[in-house]
């Protein structure tokens, strides 16, 4: 027997503590489909069973086995023993903590005699690698299962069929598969000890189709150590397997051969281990406590992943790993034998992550970022080649539209922050359909497909009507990603610490322009993607006919916007929106930036002068007549709005004055390198007085939005306008992020309470109520990639080599300024009466 490998247990992040305590938290989560959630996280984890991102629950349980009695550790094993017959007693529940990437769950179970106890760990690792996209493809996770004391412990896990169809009436079929040991080079799978493996499909497979949202195409591999010391296994009844290890400790080694539905007698597919602790105490007084664990692993394979409209046709996507790997059984032998290098790679990529957003905001703020990493990679899927990956996204539970804009919009600083070249694989596929010519309006489409995972199109051009929103989004993102590519903004965690221990990558050889032997990106100067003002420059020549045909609609329409809907389309259609206006008028002023990357300059000046004076008009239009707030719209006096597209102007550089566009040097975080120059924005004009020293939009715009959202700040965070008392997560970070230091922090306090408090019993909402239990407003978002919104501080700090936030600083001179919000607003609803029967010119 080994002993316990002490940086396998740092590796798997089992030191971690965290803050929050949410109400759901990520156990595997992948991708739409693989996407499995500890449900009602504040309860002992054996009180529920873990669900499916919509809620639905999912066939997963884990039980040990000691002194006699069995502990179910999760789901409800225990709904299928019979008291009458079996010991049930029930662990100490220890807690859940959570990183970026990890997920723990810790138990005390009693040992013989009560003098001491077995300590057990669950600790699920969805593998966050920034460094390695390869990685980053395989649909696949870990759960390890850490086990400490002195006293025998025997192991039980299953799995049901609902984990590849959401329709219970579906047959199943199953297999074991066995991987011998062997040399990693001479062995099919690629595995080093040997697995086994329960492969888990529909007798009838539906491609690119969904029952529940779940996937009804691919097949799950659920593997565990094989060899003298790995598991035994067993496939049959749930409720005969669970009596048979409760009586028993360990399983048969048999295969159920009868297949059936997915609740008809219950398949399920289950896994046994036994920990011989008590060997340590043989003859001695005291017992010296002995360490154990298992690794088991899931993945769901499934090819194609989608379909897509590109410049070719309809196409049937494959996966990306499908580039590296043979075939499905090489894919799962490596990844069971990657765990080390997995798990070092995303403990780089949390550990930074936790400083970075502790330095940035506070332990809640460190939190509620790990919190959001994995929701929004599990929207994803990868596709492509190395050489020209591409992500798909799908927009969870609000409609399920493919590659949506203007929820990648939101979700984009958590790219920024994280692999700036992940947020151009998703760009991609939009930028290619509509360079094709299979989109025919003028705009910007709003998705490329009405649910995932096929994106058709909209030949018709009918897709939902949000012009201006999504011009503005494309504008702003693409010039946020030119400016990552002009200006080396790699942190520490994309550069791994040494090759020692690394397994190399099979196939990666063929794709040396991308990748190293190990899997690892290459850096980004050296790959086809590169970090350089060439890099960009191509990138956005590349599309720009779409860049300008999407400027010329903003040009004509987003000063004064007609009847239509912004992202928040939940809120319902409205005229002259004034942060819609904001965004669409920030998307002109990108557009100047983008036409002097490539080099037009004519276009560059036409542009800035139009944003220049369309951000004058805004400004009057925009903003109450005594200056303390932005209304909802222009003409709807005694209304207010959070203007969550400030964001963007300073995330783009444009409040960055002329006299500190200097060189810039690296940022104080530990995560943060030392730049070449700051990311200064091109052929920057003087607009408004002199003493705004030549930003886009005057400081008294943040200061005046900073003291009025510390003013109509609710318990549970800042609404989102005047309308309702709801808000959106994502637009709190967006704009606390450019408010001073105590209105951020009250927002952040406000928000991090409302984690700790809510009723809400999904994934990371990002639509609730900021007043009573803070819960769903009638809608249920959930789960959505939108929380990417939340890494909007970090995303700022790493903008212009770290001078848009030194930009702000100014905000923190002064305490918020005190408004009576009631009384302001009944003001202006009587000055904006007088104004309005004078007439708007323009209007």
């Amino acid at each position: 027997m080994r002993l316990f490998d002490l940086s396998l247990l740092a590796a798997s992040g089992l030191a971690s503590a965290s803050t929050l305590t949410p109400n759901t938290v990520p156990l595997i989560v992948r991708n739409p489909y693989l996407s499995t959630w500890l449900y009602h996280a504040r309860d002992a984890p054996w009180e529920n069973w873990p669900m499916f991102w919509t809620g639905a629950h999912v066939g997963f349980s884990v039980m040990a086995s000691a002194s006699g009695k069995v502990y179910p550790l999760l789901g409800r094993p225990q709904d299928s023993l019979s008291t009458k017959r079996h010991k049930i007693a029930y662990p100490e529940y220890l807690g859940v903590t959570f990183d970026a990437s990890t997920t723990n769950l810790s138990y005390s179970i009693p040992a013989a005699g009560g003098e001491s106890s077995v300590l057990v760990t669950l600790s699920f690792l969805s593998p966050i690698t920034p460094s390695s996209t390869m990685r980053q493809a395989i649909p696949a996770g870990y759960m390890t299962v850490f086990v400490a004391g002195c006293d025998d412990l025997d192991l039980y896990t299953d799995v049901n069929g609902e984990w590849v169809t959401g329709n219970r009436d579906n047959t199943l079929r199953w297999e074991m598969f066995e991987s011998p040991p062997g040399e990693e080079k001479g062995t099919k799978n690629g595995t080093k000890t040997g697995i086994k493996t329960w492969k888990v499909r529909r007798e009838r497979e539906e491609l690119l189709t969904e029952f529940g949202d779940r996937a009804e195409w691919g097949t799950l591999h659920f593997s565990a150590p094989g060899g003298e010391n790995g598991v035994r296994y067993q496939s049959g009844t749930s409720a005969l397997l669970r009596g048979l290890f409760a009586e028993r400790g360990e399983l048969r080694d048999e295969v159920d051969g009868e297949f059936r539905r997915v609740m008809e007698d219950e398949p399920v597919f289950a896994f046994s281990k036994g920990f011989k602790l008590a060997d340590g105490g043989k003859g001695k007084e005291k017992c010296e406590k002995r360490e154990e664990s298992v690794r088991f692993t899931w993945a769901l394979v499934q090819d194609p992943v989608v379909q897509f409209a590109s410049a070719r046709g309809l196409t049937m996507m494959r996966p990306l790993w499908q580039s590296f790997f043979t075939d499905a059984d090489e894919l799962v032998g490596w990844h069971f034998d990657d765990f080390e290098t997995a798990a070092k790679l995303a403990g780089e990529y949390s550990d930074a992550l936790a400083r970075d957003a502790y330095e940035s905001g506070s332990r809640e703020y460190q939190d509620i970022a790990a919190l959001s990493a994995r929701q929004v990679l599990g929207a994803t899927q990868f596709s492509g080649t190395p050489e020209d990956p591409i992500l798909f996204l799908k927009e969870i539970s609000s409609n399920g539209n493919f590659q949506t804009v203007d929820v990648i919009f939101p979700a984009f600083p958590f790219f920024l922050y994280t692999n700036p070249r992940w947020l151009a694989y998703l760009l991609e596929p939009l930028l290619e359909h509509q360079l094709s010519g299979q989109y025919p309006n003028d705009y910007s489409m709003h998705d490329l497909g009405a649910h995932f995972p096929n994106a058709t199109g909209h030949p018709d051009g009918r897709d939902e009507y949000m012009p201006v929103e999504e011009c503005g989004n494309m504008l702003i993102m693409g010039l946020a990603l030119a400016n990552a590519l002009r200006y080396d903004t790699d942190p520490a965690f994309m550069r791994p610490k040494g090759a020692e221990g690394m397994r190399t990558a099979p196939g990666a050889k063929r794709w040396w322009e991308s990748v190293d032997e190990y899997g690892i990106d290459l850096p980004r100067g050296e790959a086809k993607l590169g970090s350089t003002p060439k890099a960009a420059e191509k990138w956005l020549s590349r599309s720009y006919k779409l860049w300008k045909q999407w400027t010329g609609y903003l040009v004509r329409e987003s000063l004064i916007p007609h009847n239509q809907l912004c992202t928040d389309d939940f809120a319902g259609w409205l005229a002259n929106q004034t942060n819609l206006a904001l965004k669409g008028i920030i998307g002109i002023k990108a557009m100047s930036e983008i036409a002097d990357i490539v080099g037009e300059k004519e276009d560059a000046k036409f542009y800035r002068e139009t944003a220049g004076e369309y951000i004058e008009k805004w400004q009057e239009y925009g903003i109450s007549r005594d200056g303390t707030h932005a209304k909802l719209a222009y003409t709807w006096y005694g209304s207010w709005t959070t203007i969550y597209n400030l964001y963007a102007d300073s995330l783009l550089c444009f409040h960055v004055s002329d006299k500190n566009k200097s060189s810039v040097t690296g940022g104080r975080k530990s995560g943060k390198q030392p730049r070449m120059e700051s990311q200064i924005p091109l052929g920057q004009q003087a607009y408004g007085s002199k003493k705004d020293e030549n930003v886009f939009i005057p400081d008294k715009v943040y200061q005046m939005q900073s003291d009025w959202y510390h003013a109509v700040l609710q318990k549970y965070g800042l609404p989102l306008d005047s309308r309702h008392l709801y808000t959106k997560s994502d637009w709190e970070f967006f704009a606390a992020a450019v408010t001073g230091r105590k209105t951020r922090t009250e927002i952040l306090t406000s928000v991090a309470r409302w984690v700790n408090e809510t009723e809400t019993d999904r994934p990371f909402t990002d639509l609730y109520d900021t007043e009573g239990n803070g819960g769903f407003p009638g809608i249920w978002f959930m789960a959505r990639p939108v929380v990417g919104g939340h890494f909007a501080f970090l995303a700022l700090e790493r903008a212009c080599g770290g001078k848009a936030v030194e930009a702000l600083k100014f905000l923190d001179k002064r305490e918020p300024g005190e408004v009576d919000v009631e009384l302001v607003l009944m003001r202006d609803l009587s000055t904006g009466e007088q104004y309005d029967d004078e007439g708007w010119e323009d209007l």
